[in-house]
């Protein structure tokens, strides 16, 4: 009997060790990037290129495959029901994180299922105008959507997002009334809409739309920020503007909860050296967007105090009418 004893505790301690020991040669094999928005928005852009140069650091393939829908939820999701081994990842942002729990879109959508990585980037969100309209600047805009409520149509990405949040506010903070107009599906959307002359304006990010902003297609008036855009430093600041506004999003790396922490410290290791690489550095400074890291051990905290003071903020606008949930 001691001896059965002593044989199974050797193979409970044995068994113990195996995930690490199994994942000492982590990576074997390809690794799964799941982007929940469309291809050419801004997410997808700075995911890919990370993404490109991480999979040098880390020693693997790293493929990125757009997965649309729900606000990002369709692509979470899968994510959250990921077998938990360090192959298959996603990047989420600020619908991920804030609009889709909040809304309960989803009833089996619960942070809680995922194991966050790291925060890349932080990118303050903008008002946009087509180059061939009068907008020449943020109080041309306010000027237009007062003399004529409801006919200056603006362009954001969902109905109850981060942008439509924005615009309410701005409306709010200035007492000018759009016609807001939803175009799910990320950037992209946004793009032909301008392009095509159907709507104005629209509230997205300026590296989102870098490309445009370069060839003059279109040209930024504001952005929610306190400080200047290093990329695109002409346009003016909500600040500098004289209004309280401030909104953002964010693109934050997480694998799906219970996966070992050997792979979470290699995938959050390759990702820091392509942030921090002379060659993203180059490109992101190009795009209008801000490196911004925070680590394993901080994003999560970060991403708990966040979302709760945007739940109370949004909680709000619904006692006020201002939004429905």
């Amino acid at each position: 009997m001691y001896k059965k004893f002593l044989t199974l505790l050797a193979a409970g301690a044995m068994g113990a060790l195996m995930p690490s020991a199994a994942m000492a040669d982590y990576p074997e094999k390809d690794i799964r990037v799941i982007v929940p928005w469309g291809a050419g928005g801004g997410t997808d852009g700075i995911v890919r290129k990370l993404t490109l140069i991480a999979e040098k650091n880390i020693g693997a393939s790293m493929y990125v495959e757009n997965i649309e829908g729900g606000i990002s939820a369709t692509g979470v999701s899968q994510v959250m029901n990921a077998r938990p081994d360090g192959y298959t990842i996603g990047a989420l942002t600020y619908d991920s994180v804030v609009t889709v729990p909040w809304q309960g879109l989803l009833p089996s959508y619960k942070m809680d299922k995922l194991k966050l990585i790291a925060r890349v980037t932080s990118e303050p969100d903008a008002i946009i105008v087509g180059s061939d309209t009068p907008y020449e600047t943020i109080d041309d805009l306010i000027a237009a959507a007062k003399e004529a409520p409801g006919t200056v149509k603006i362009g954001i990405q969902n109905i109850g997002s981060r942008l439509h949040l924005a615009i309410l506010q701005l409306q709010d903070e200035t007492g000018a009334e759009f016609k807001i107009i939803a175009y799910p599906g990320g950037a992209a959307p946004q793009k032909e809409a301008i392009l095509n002359d159907e709507v104005d304006v629209v509230a997205t990010s300026l590296g989102d739309f870098a490309p445009l902003l370069e060839s003059g297609d279109v040209r930024g008036i504001l952005e929610f920020s306190e400080t200047t855009n290093p990329t695109f430093n002409t346009v003016p600041t909500a600040k500098e503007a004289g209004l309280d506004l401030r909104m953002g999003s964010f693109i934050v790396f997480a694998a799906p909860a219970g996966t070992p922490d050997e792979a979470v410290e290699a995938l959050e290791h390759a990702y820091k050296e392509a942030l921090e690489s002379d060659e993203f550095q180059t490109w992101v400074a190009s795009v209008g967007v801000t490196p911004d890291w925070l680590g394993t051990d901080e994003v999560t905290q970060w991403a708990e105090e966040t979302s709760k003071a945007l739940f109370n903020q949004m909680d709000m606008l619904v006692e006020e009418g201002v939004i429905k949930r």
